[in-house]
């Protein structure tokens, strides 16, 4: 079946009517010993804010138990939706996925690992209250190694310099946006997600709060190392040409010192008489040569693939099964 807006769930595209204040999505990956404390703490902050809320959990095949356990807090409580995914597409699919079916006024995005507290979400209800339509969780005193750490600020100044938009790396994917937001979010449909760089391409008014950063209270993050680095990739790909000019301006610089250098061995040959023996000189220049060509034209094909990508319009997602039957049939948006 081909997606259509036939298929959307209500409200996919539209206003949100009578729809609940507040809408919190969680990606889901092998969090089955987290879910139940998460959903319970989430129902104690936002029943205070507005007893009208709901809590999407979209699990992303984790190969857990996550999926029982959502179906189980979902049959209990009406204001829970689970999205099952039909493998596993990765986390900010899933936050996708999430804002495409939520309904709220509001929107929270968070992980499930609990280091985003919920108990912060009212502070950063209240500052969107001031106008705000995106209000980012700055993390303080994060509980990441050192090497984590380092590793997320020079993402950070590399991704700031490449794409030309200011990266926080102690900003995650933690924040709260207002509907029209999530409508203008559902709009970009590019194959590679990167959620906190499309929400700061769409240029809405932000503003960050200092949040507590909690100690991962069971298990390791499921970003790998292997993963971060292509995520970052990915991020840098996604949302800059710069690579492609950098390239330009290394060309033009070696063919710069390559004449410079041409120059001073004519001038040492007809000059001085100096016959430069130059073997070893030139294979390495070759080889080195060789390599850039070779890395300048890995870049070019990067690019072309993410094209193709593109090209291909295939759904950003695909739902196996929700907790809902009115959502059983559910496609991903076009």
């Amino acid at each position: 079946m081909s997606p259509s807006s036939e298929h959307l769930p209500a409200d996919a595209s539209g206003d949100a009517g009578a729809g609940p204040l507040l809408s919190v999505v969680v990606p889901v990956y092998r969090n089955e010993r987290t879910l139940e404390e998460l959903v319970g703490r989430l129902r104690d902050v936002l029943a205070p804010l507005s007893p009208d809320f709901e809590i999407i959990l979209v699990e992303d095949c984790g190969g857990d138990g996550s999926w029982d356990i959502i179906r189980r807090l979902a049959a209990a409580d009406a204001r829970i939706l689970g999205l099952r995914f039909s493998r596993n597409f990765g986390q900010h699919y899933g936050i996708s996925a999430g804002l495409d079916f939520c309904r709220g006024r509001f929107a929270v995005v968070m992980d499930a690992d609990l280091q985003d507290r919920p108990e912060e979400i009212p502070a950063l209800y209240r500052k969107a209250l001031e106008g705000f339509d995106v209000v980012v969780a700055r993390r303080t005193g994060r509980k990441h190694g050192p090497l984590r750490r380092a590793a997320s600020f020079l993402f950070g100044q590399a991704f700031a310099y490449l794409a030309h938009m200011p990266y926080d790396p102690r900003v995650g994917n933690f924040r709260i946006v207002s509907r029209r937001v999530v409508l203008a979010f559902r709009r970009m449909r590019e194959t590679l997600r990167f959620f906190p760089a499309l929400v700061e391409w769409l240029g809405f008014p932000a503003a960050a709060v200092d949040v507590v950063h909690d100690e991962r209270p069971d298990g390791r993050s499921a970003y790998t190392w292997r993963k971060l680095l292509r995520l970052a990739g990915d991020a840098v790909f996604a949302y800059s040409d710069n690579p492609l000019r950098l390239s330009v301006k290394l060309g033009f610089a070696l063919s710069l010192l390559s004449f410079a250098y041409g120059a001073v061995l004519i001038y040492l040959r007809l000059a001085k008489g100096v016959a430069v023996q130059g073997w070893t000189s030139l294979i390495v220049s070759v080889f080195f040569l060789g390599g850039i060509i070779i890395f300048l034209l890995g870049i070019l094909g990067i690019y072309l693939i993410r094209t193709f990508d593109e090209a291909k319009k295939r759904p950003l997602y695909v739902i196996r099964e929700t907790t809902r039957d009115e959502h059983d049939d559910a496609q991903a948006l076009a």
